[in-house]
């Protein structure tokens, strides 16, 4: 299917305006097709001309524009030729479509807990035509009404308000205006439980198999829903405007959840059937907030094309971040921000694919769709951070009452928000666009300074880069080996400026100097040598979590960028992470250490070494008097992800000496055993027949994504080989269970033959981009040869990266694990 240009995206638009699909749907029709029936009712412009509609179907079986057969044979490339179109049209076609099993689509899900079988749609970014024909373009909003036949037993949901005609019968109210990626449908056996909040109905629905799980988590997503209500009915002039709000948690989502008004679709990790750490909640918790603010902030607004796919995700990143913070318990929240969000968004930019928050110039809609990065949402979060800072709270949601109220139910774009924040604060908005959003890569702050007999005599926040910045700076002294806060205050420095730091001169040498505390602006910081040294001796000691996650951070940076060796990274952590107190930190640092630092940036010879280091770390935080049980699965997760040749640890937490450890089966989680099989699995411990007889135990989807993960991690040749075909032959594994064999392979590091498929990979990944963007995340997000780092894989990555026939996704994904095995040579080296 060939990506929507924008060209051919702004013709359509010029030419069409859609008015309402009626869509009925037949999901009885057996397990790979379903029956959809789809009338469009829509106005041309120019009478005459003619356009075409977005076409996936497994089968056409009628086409009819305006009483006149369209005919079957025409469809190429997944487009419907529609000529000689009237002033009004009414267009009529009769699909069988496929279901899928990447989560695109009307994904269909068996779930082998209990057999029963769940579908739901995901029609984001642009896989609504695998859903139903349409004009697929997020300008070309219309009413969908909905009418579903489904088997007696299932339940149906959607956008609407709605329910049930007849046995096996459903029927929806017309939506709002909204755009064709936004319209969704889950149904299934589904369990639910319901409340109202200040007049809105309230739903949340799971698979029956965790029903008993989604009523135990139900008290705190309807009180996290209301919370969030509460606080944006004070931030909008607009209540909600569409109607009932269901939370429906789905399986095998590809994402963390999806904006859909009306029927937010969730993955059912977050339903939490097993453990979950504070960590996870306060993710759940910010999904819940980010996904309502797109209820206003790209639901009832919406972006005219996909470059201004910032306008959405960065407010909504903003947006829920503030409100959990600000309106739950998860005070803390803007912390897991600087040390997990802000990683990723850095990572991005400093790669060679990084490109402005306001991508503007996206031609294509397959070039937009790798934006979905760190930039769109760490970045523009904070970029929107800086905004407020600047405009103030008054004038920034002034602005933004006044562009919701000009566009509602509408589109808009860059140039119309500036408008609306320009007119409502009088300030120069567009300059500081140009600055902020219009940029690419980091800024880097530091601290100047000159000392005479131990007093300070000149002072000075230094700003590298393109961008203006409100950052604070922190003040510390040493005091006994603890890091003790002597003051902090706002800077505003200038694009490649320096800004005076009065309040230092005359005092005593502080101990640390920290740019960018309080992490308000987005930058790289680089400390003096001092600071450095006080922040290795006295980092543990720092009382606040968010000072602690912005140091952790900066070493993180120091280590990817050679200013300290992964040994002296790896001496911090021992050092000072058993003693932090906040799970995402913990979680955070841990999974760098063990995937870049020892997977990576070691050599072979060193990686068990690192593995020890962070599994004595592990170990420490298991055992640390009084660590509650969040911090408890934090730490089991990582001796098991560490336990790399520890075959008797690994049985001890599997069987019968848990103890010994101070560990329970319940403790441990299904997510976790799985983990230790498949660490086991990769030593030789295990063997089919065992993982066989351990997914008989517990058949469930969790079960069989770690049991693939299990079976690719076996070695030999046979078992090898086997999981190759696997992964790379088309239709036989689900997104998710995809997802575990990618994690499962390389495992066995350095087993038989393994390293022959280091070759393999690259030969074979052009041809999986038929397969579509999940899978090709998957293979390069997951099965990527990131260990095998030296001078003859970085070749291998540059000649496919060189090869013709890579789709957007697979290009653009190779080149930033391309811009991370350079790095890492570069480290090694």
């Amino acid at each position: 299917m060939p990506a929507l240009q924008r060209a051919e995206a702004l013709t359509r638009a010029r030419l069409l305006t859609v008015h309402e699909y009626q869509l009925d749907l037949d999901l009885t029709r057996g397990e790979d097709l379903f029956g959809c029936t789809t009338v469009i009712r829509f106005d041309c412009a120019e009478p005459g001309e003619g356009t075409f509609l977005d076409l996936r179907a497994a089968v056409l079986r009628r086409a009819v524009l305006n009483g006149r057969p369209l005919d079957l044979a025409t469809p190429a490339d997944h487009r419907l030729p529609l000529p000689g179109l009237a002033e009004h049209n009414e267009l009529l076609v009769e699909t069988d479509q496929r279901y899928s099993r990447t989560g695109e689509g009307l994904h269909r899900f068996v779930d082998p807990a209990d057999g029963a079988v769940y579908a739901y749609a995901n029609s984001s970014p642009d896989a609504a035509p695998r859903f139903f024909p349409c004009f697929d373009q997020p300008d070309l909003k219309a009413r969908f009404a909905l009418t579903v036949a489904a088997p007696d037993d299932w339940t149906v949901i959607a956008n609407a308000a709605g329910g049930q005609q007849a046995p096996g019968r459903w029927e929806f109210e017309p939506t709002l205006p909204i755009s064709t990626y936004l319209v969704t449908l889950v149904a299934g056996p589904l369990h639910s439980v319901y409340a109202e909040h200040d007049g809105i109905r309230l739903g949340v629905h799971s698979r029956r198999s965790i029903g008993a799980a989604l009523e135990r988590e139900a008290p705190e997503m309807f009180e996290l829903t209301a919370a969030s209500f509460d606080r944006m009915h004070r931030v909008f002039t607009e209540r909600y405007p569409f109607g009932k709000y269901d939370q429906a948690f789905v399986p095998e989502f590809n994402w963390g959840a999806m904006e859909n008004p009306g029927c937010v679709t969730i993955a059912d990790r977050f339903v939490f059937h097993a453990p979950p750490t504070e960590g996870d909640r306060e993710t759940r918790a910010m999904g819940v907030a980010h996904e309502m603010a797109h209820m206003w902030f790209g639901d009832l607004v919406t972006m005219k094309w996909w470059d201004d796919l910032w306008l959405n995700e960065s407010f909504a990143e903003y947006l829920g971040y503030r409100v959990i913070t600000e309106e739950t318990r998860f005070t803390e929240a803007w912390t897991t921000f600087g040390i997990r969000r802000k990683s990723w968004g850095h990572d991005a930019d400093q790669r060679s694919t990084t490109h402005p928050i306001a991508a503007t110039g996206v031609n294509d809609i397959a070039e937009a769709m790798v934006n979905f990065d760190g930039i769109a949402y760490a970045k523009g979060a904070s970029a929107v951070r800086q905004l407020v800072a600047w405009l103030g709270d008054e004038a920034f949601f002034a602005g933004i009452n006044e562009y919701l109220a000009r566009h509602r139910y509408g589109n808009a774009d860059l140039g119309d928000f500036l408008a609306a924040l320009a007119d409502s604060s009088g300030k120069d908005v567009r300059g500081w666009a140009e600055r902020w959003l219009a940029t690419t890569g980091l800024d880097t702050l530091r601290v100047e300074t000159t000392v005479e007999a131990g007093l300070v005599t000149g002072a000075e926040l230094v700003a590298e880069g393109t961008r203006p910045h409100l950052a604070g700076v922190g003040v510390y002294d040493l005091v006994q080996g603890r890091l003790v806060p002597r003051e902090s205050y706002e800077v505003e420095v200038a694009p490649g400026g320096r800004a005076p730091l009065p309040k230092l001169l005359g005092g005593p040498v502080p101990a640390l100097v920290l740019p960018n505390h309080q992490d308000s602006t987005w930058a790289k910081l680089r400390l003096d040598q001092a600071s450095w040294h006080s922040v290795r001796t006295g980092l543990g000691t720092l009382h606040d979590p968010l000072t602690r996650a912005v140091l952790w951070e900066h070493a993180r940076d120091l280590v990817r960028d050679g200013g300290i060796g992964p040994a002296e990274y790896l001496t911090v952590v021992e050092q000072h992470l058993p003693g932090e107190s906040v799970d995402a930190v913990v979680e955070t640092v841990l999974l760098f250490a063990r995937q870049v630092v020892v997977q990576t940036y070691l050599a072979p010879a060193e990686r068990a070494g690192g593995h020890a280091v962070l599994r004595a770390v592990s170990r420490k935080l298991l055992e640390r008097p009084g660590a509650g049980a969040s911090l408890r699965l934090v730490a089991l997760r990582g001796l098991v992800e560490n336990s790399t040749g520890e075959a008797g640890l690994l049985w001890a937490l599997l069987d019968a000496d848990r103890e010994e450890l101070g560990v329970d089966r319940q403790e441990l989680g299904v997510e976790l055993r799985w983990a230790v099989l498949a660490r086991l699995a990769a030593l030789g411990e295990v063997d089919e027949e065992r993982i066989a007889a351990e997914l008989s135990c517990e058949p469930s989807d969790v079960a069989q994504q770690g049991a693939e993960a299990a079976r690719a991690a076996l070695p030999g040749a046979a078992a090898k080989e086997a999981a190759w075909q696997r992964i790379f032959t088309p239709g036989v594994l689900s997104n998710q269970t995809l997802l575990g064999a990618a994690a499962g392979f390389w495992l066995s590091e350095g087993s038989e033959g393994q390293d022959a498929y280091v070759a393999r990979y690259f030969a074979e990944l052009p041809a999986a981009g038929a397969r579509g963007d999940v899978v090709v995340r998957t293979l390069l997000g997951r099965l990527f040869p990131a260990g095998a780092v030296s001078a003859e894989t970085v070749r291998l990555a540059e000649e496919c990266l060189a090869g013709e026939g890579l789709t957007p996704a697979t290009r653009r994904l190779l080149a930033d694990q391309l811009d991370d095995l350079r790095r890492a040579v570069r480290v090694t080296d």
